[in-house]
């Protein structure tokens, strides 16, 4: 691909798939801004990667619109270009929903949704310079849930939509697309103090109409196809990585 010398920002890349998408950019030849809340997963994440002159880590909470534009300046200052702009970092509660307090909706919104928008904000001016993307995570459950997921399913559906929006709000200079994820296994690829071997079944396995369980690597080779020319003519799409388990009829 045509990424190498490219400037990536990940928000949560500190672990699980934003971890995995750092990872696969940088060998891709980009330079990678994680911006993480997760301090201990920030340490550990410098000391597995090992390349200080093409990593620097941001300890950033993507709901505090301070954070945002302080990360922001910090890339712009270490890397002088940003080219791509990679919103994953969430946290997720679940909770009926009569018990969910105000608080817990808040905080899923905030950082799941509100994030991205304070990113982009953040980040936009740097992207129309470079001819640059941004690529939104949400999940297939903004199109599909199981219960006591509000919070979470709500700010999903909200990404999907806030991405077409900013594709054409920011185009034609920045495209804007978003990866659906489905049931992707990050046992591995967690802080070392959660870290454990994977616990999937052969029939969590055989639910995939493709036969497994999702890796975080899955989707971190679309984030590195979106984000090259390559996907040049690629804007406001929503792209579902599952395996096929949504277009998968159950009868019970």
């Amino acid at each position: 691909m045509d990424l190498k010398g490219k400037v990536a920002v990940i928000t949560g890349g500190a672990q699980g798939i934003g971890k995995s998408i750092a990872r696969r950019l940088l060998k891709e030849g980009m330079k990678v801004a994680i911006a993480d809340s997760n301090e201990e997963a920030l340490r550990e994440v410098v000391e597995e990667f090992g390349c200080p002159a093409e990593v620097i880590c941001l300890r950033t909470d993507v709901s505090n619109e301070e954070d945002v534009r302080r990360a922001a300046r910090e890339t712009r200052r270490n890397f002088e270009r940003i080219h791509l702009l990679v919103n994953n970092a969430g946290v997720f509660v679940r909770r009926p929903v009569a018990e969910l307090s105000l608080d817990e909706w808040n905080r899923v919104i905030g950082v799941n949704l509100t994030g991205p928008f304070l990113c982009a904000k953040h980040f936009a001016t740097y992207l129309r310079e470079s001819g640059g993307s941004i690529i939104n995570i949400a999940s297939t459950r903004a199109f599909m849930s199981e219960r006591d997921t509000e919070a979470y399913s709500a700010s999903k559906g909200g990404i999907f939509a806030l991405s077409h929006a900013l594709a054409v709000s920011l185009g034609p200079s920045v495209r804007v697309n978003c990866i659906s994820p489905g049931w992707i296994d990050t046992s591995e690829w967690k802080t070392k103090s959660e870290r454990h071997e994977s616990k999937l079944t052969e029939a969590d396995h055989k639910q995939h109409p493709a036969g497994r369980v999702g890796r975080p690597e899955d989707i971190a080779s679309l984030v590195a196809h979106l984000a090259s020319d390559e996907a040049s003519f690629i804007t406001g799409a929503n792209f579902i990585v599952d395996g096929g388990m949504t277009r998968k009829m159950i009868y019970v």
